[in-house]
């Protein structure tokens, strides 16, 4: 197995170390779980890099990759549901694109078809590990000391920290690019599941 597969692999190690972690009463879980979630999201940005610059894509990497990055970002917004640090809506919205773009391109492979990633896509996942991260240290940076509030904790606007109102904005621009991203790419892609009507 080469090392992107390795690092493929790995993301799959991460989410289970991190849904463990965040519903545990370990000492410091929360921080925990920012170092695990954010190992999985540095992975997700080396296994890429590397298999290009190596020449080192494989079938296996080409399904496993998407579907570790998938596990990853959906594990963790639904255990935002279960913390009630998210709203369900925006998960279901998160979560309904997903399946949805899966089934699509299983479709296509069916059909013989290869559809290749698109831009919004690209930018979806990168908003959605930044939220994941951001709620992450709104959650964490408490257990850091003054240290982590004189950085984290301080107020730009009113009585909220500016790491609140930056985790709420990056919500908020996730759902909106999860929604839009599918959206163009189930309407681009039209023809694959509305021939057979």
């Amino acid at each position: 197995m080469n090392l992107p597969n390795k690092l493929t692999v790995s993301r799959f190690v991460l989410t289970i170390a991190f849904l463990v972690v965040m519903f545990s009463k370990v000492r410091y879980h929360q921080t925990i779980g920012l170092v695990l979630f954010s190992a999985g999201g540095i992975s997700d940005f080396l296994d890429g890099t590397i298999a290009r610059r190596r020449k080192l894509i494989t079938n296996f990497g080409i399904l496993m990759d998407p579907l570790a990055d998938k596990i990853l970002v959906c594990s963790a917004f639904i255990a935002f549901v279960g913390l009630n640090w998210v709203p369900a809506w925006m998960v279901v919205i998160i979560v309904a694109r997903e399946l949805a773009i899966t089934g699509l391109r299983l479709l296509a492979v069916s059909k013989n078809v290869v559809l290749a990633a698109e831009g919004y896509g690209k930018h979806k996942t990168i908003w959605q590990i930044v939220a994941i991260i951001s709620i992450l240290v709104v959650a964490s940076y408490p257990d850091w000391g003054s240290v982590g509030r004189a950085v984290f904790g301080f107020h730009v606007f009113g009585d909220v920290p500016w790491t609140n109102s930056f985790a709420e904005l990056a919500k908020w621009v996730a759902v909106a690019l999860t929604f839009i991203s599918g959206w163009l790419y189930l309407w681009r892609n039209r023809a694959i599941y509305l021939q057979d009507l």
